[in-house]
Formats: C-alpha cells, structure tokens, sequence
C-alpha cells in the first residue's frame, strides 16, 4: 500500500495554531506603520536618565519659589514671562525649595523667544534685600543664542568662561580688600582667569543650537568642576579655583532677565545628585 502523509496530524495543527498566535501578538504591538508602541519599548530608552528626579511635577509650583507675575505653569511647562505691564527693575528668579545640592547633575529642556534672556542658576545664595534674586553660578541662555551655555556668575565675578572656552579661574590678587571683586571684572567678564583649551568656535556651536524651539542643558557641577553642555555638546568648561569665591553648592532657580518683554519655557527638570 502507499503511504500517504497526514497533513492533518494533531503535531502541525499546534504548530498552525502557535504561528497564528504570534502573528496577531505583532500586529497588536505595533501601529500601523510598524513602530513599536511606547509601552513595549526597551527599558533603555524610556528610562534613559537613570538616576535622574523630576523636581518640576508639569502641574503646579509646588516646591518653587518666586513671583507669579513673572512664572506659571501651563501644559506640562514652567513659564517665565515679562509683558509691556510688568517689565522688571531686577532679574527675577523662581527657586526650587528641594534642596541646595553641592555635586550633581541637571537637564532641562528649554524654549526662549528672540528677545529672551534667562538662565539657569545652580550653587546658589539669596541676595538680601532684593526679592526673588540669586548670586552664583548660571547657565546662560538667550533668544539669539550671543551667550547660551556660557558660565556666567550672577551677581559676581561675571562671565568665568564664554561659549567655546575651557577655563581656570583663580583667586584674585588682594582678596581681602574691599571692592576687590569688582576690581577685577572688566567688559563685564572675570580678568583672573585662564583659558586653557577650545571647545569649537562660537560659529559653529551656535549653529547646534535651534533658535524658537525646544533645545536641552545639560549641568554637570562635581567638585570645582563645572561644564555646560546644549543639545549635548560641550559649550563651557570651567575649573574654578578661586578658593575665596566660588561655592561647592547651593541653592537652584531659573531666571527672567530686565529687559524688553519675553517669554521662556522650561520642562522635564531633572535632577541627578551625584
């Protein structure tokens, strides 16, 4: 007799089965072009910043600080915002009230418009008798992108390392004269200072950086090492060894600047202390 092959055997009618299965499970992961649903992504890219907090909630100013003239939230987003009716005497800042970290690290994405001036301060002290001001270290950030990135010190020794540079900074002469400080600031940038290396020219970081849109800081602050970076470039890199001057850790805020009226938007504000 000849042998006919059962095509209906109970082994490939599991087998079927199984390929029907997982046929409907990828067609039910993905949308209609193929990608991979945010559910099922890898564990890498959804938690790509390990270690990082949010200490902005998208919702409210709870755990901040500062005049809500200038500073509310809205859609997920912190906005500071000068109108011709409230135009400023004083920078202003809104201060994060969680802490006054000494090493660690800090994200932020931002949105600033052309006239905008803003920045992001870290390490810092209140001034006394002005409300809602800081003096220490600051992200620069602005709406052409002239200083973005820069290290610039608030209130104090001024800028300590422009766009491109890598910088000592030391102590100045005479430190314990009065009206030393500002005796060695001149076209409002720090004299006592070294520029040791090139990051790239201003030219081409600021052609990083996009003009009216989302871009993101990225602070790293360890020891009295301090470097800025834009959409993940190194823009300023600053050894501070001025023992007189410079802080270890402090207070963190964002800034609206005196000037004309503008408008800056900051989100997914994280944290990392090292």
């Amino acid at each position: 007799m000849k042998y006919v092959r059962n095509y209906f055997c109970p082994g490939n009618m599991v087998f079927a089965l199984l390929v029907l299965v997982m046929m409907g499970s990828c067609k039910q992961s993905g949308n209609s072009e193929g990608e991979t649903s945010g559910e099922d992504r890898p564990a890498a890219e959804t938690d790509r910043d390990d270690g990082f907090v949010r200490i902005f909630d998208g919702k409210s100013l709870d755990n901040w600080q500062g005049d809500t003239t200038y500073w509310s939230v809205r859609d997920g987003v912190l906005i500071g915002q000068i109108t011709p009716t409230t135009l400023l005497k004083n920078n202003s800042f809104i201060i994060w009230q969680g802490g006054t970290p000494g090493d660690f690290e800090l994200k932020a994405d931002f949105r600033i418009t052309e006239t905008g001036n803003s920045g992001i301060q870290y390490r810092s002290e209140k001034v006394e008798d002005v409300p809602n001001a800081l003096r220490g270290y600051q992200a620069d950030i602005d709406g052409r992108n002239n200083y973005t990135g820069q290290n610039y010190e608030e209130r104090g020794r001024t800028t300590l390392a422009y766009q491109g540079e890598r910088a000592i900074v030391n102590t100045q002469p005479n430190a314990d004269q009065e009206g030393s400080l500002r005796a060695n600031v001149k076209n409002n940038a720090w004299t006592v200072r070294e520029v040791t290396g090139s990051l790239g020219s201003q030219d081409s970081l600021r052609s990083l950086m996009k003009s009216n849109d989302w871009n993101t800081c990225h602070i790293i602050a360890k020891g009295n090492r301090l470097q800025h970076f834009i959409n993940g470039v190194l823009i300023s890199d600053v050894t501070d060894d001025d023992t007189v001057n410079r802080k270890l850790s402090g207070m963190l805020g964002v800034q609206v600047h005196v000037g004309p009226p503008m408008k800056v938007e900051y989100r997914d504000i994280r944290l990392k202390e090292l």
